[in-house]
């Protein structure tokens, strides 16, 4: 398959005023693409869209992955407006820390709706346009799809989930021309990253991410990385790259990663801070509910 060249080709970004959303939008365009940009304030997308040259490069659309309808018509209208679509990015996505026995299974659903199922509402939502021009759907996953932590079952799910469900979607529309490809970065800094950062049960489990196996790469490789994927129509892709033997021989090296990288200690700690976490958030519910029956 020959390689996807950017100019004057049309991507629609979902999460695109996020921390990667951003950065993804500014190098797809410094490469000549228009960018459908889809967000869910509308206000913070259109002044996005202002910034990377205005409507007939970039135009920004208020979408929900969890609603199909809404992606479906922003899907529809960029199409519409540019004269075509040709890649869709997922790259929507939430994570927090917390414990299977004391999180809220509330927060689990809400994760799998919006990281695994939000995916396939992008890609149903962009498939009749992409399938016209022949092009490539690109969901942003992670290394948590291959490496599992504690503490993180929803997010580390929802990634695995979203590498199967590229494999499966890849082999489905293989004899179409449309493409479809995954990337999987380890740790970068991101907002979503700040607020691990910020949770003690997160810096428990991944000591500040100040060391390997969990030290941060720079945003700028993993922007760098996603876009060259779908250039290169990638099933997989790694960043760095020199993951890439670990994505393929998870089962391998898991227990000595494992090993290496989760101390009984550091996870007993985690567990800890979680579930005070979640008792004050039960807490201050409580009192929410009081003071709105009260009122």
């Amino acid at each position: 398959m020959s390689r996807l060249k950017l100019a004057g080709r049309t991507v629609a970004i979902t999460g695109s005023t996020g921390g990667l959303g951003s950065d993804l939008a500014i190098e797809l365009r410094s490469r000549g693409a228009n960018l459908a940009l889809l967000d869910l304030d509308r206000n913070a997308v259109e002044r996005q869209a202002s910034s990377l040259g205005g409507g007939t490069v970039a135009r920004g659309w208020c979408a929900d992955v969890r609603d199909l309808a809404s992606l479906e018509a922003a899907m529809s209208e960029a199409a519409a407006h540019f004269g075509r679509l040709d890649v869709a990015v997922a790259n929507a996505g939430i994570g927090v820390v917390e414990s299977i026995a004391t999180g809220d299974p509330a927060t689990f659903e809400r994760i799998i709706d919006i990281n695994l199922t939000g995916v396939w509402r992008t890609f149903r939502a962009a498939l009749p346009h992409v399938l016209e021009r022949r092009g490539h759907l690109l969901a942003v996953s992670s290394m948590a799809a291959f490496i599992h932590s504690p503490l993180n079952g929803a997010y580390t799910a929802s990634k695995a989930g979203v590498w199967a469900l590229c494999d499966s979607i890849r082999l489905e529309l293989r004899h179409t021309g449309v493409t479809v490809g995954s990337v999987h970065p380890t740790f970068f800094d991101t907002p979503m990253m700040d607020g691990v950062l910020d949770d003690p049960a997160g810096r428990a489990i991944w000591g500040e991410h100040k060391k390997q196996p969990w030290k941060f790469v720079p945003r700028a490789t993993v922007v760098t990385g996603a876009v060259d994927a779908i250039e290169r129509r990638a099933a997989l892709t790694t960043v760095p790259r020199n993951l890439a033997l670990a994505a393929r021989m998870a089962g391998l090296i898991r227990k000595p990663i494992e090993a290496a990288g989760f101390s009984n200690a550091s996870i007993r700690a985690a567990l800890q801070h979680a579930a005070q976490r979640n008792q004050q958030d039960r807490v201050a519910h409580l009192g929410d509910s009081v003071g709105e029956t009260l009122s």
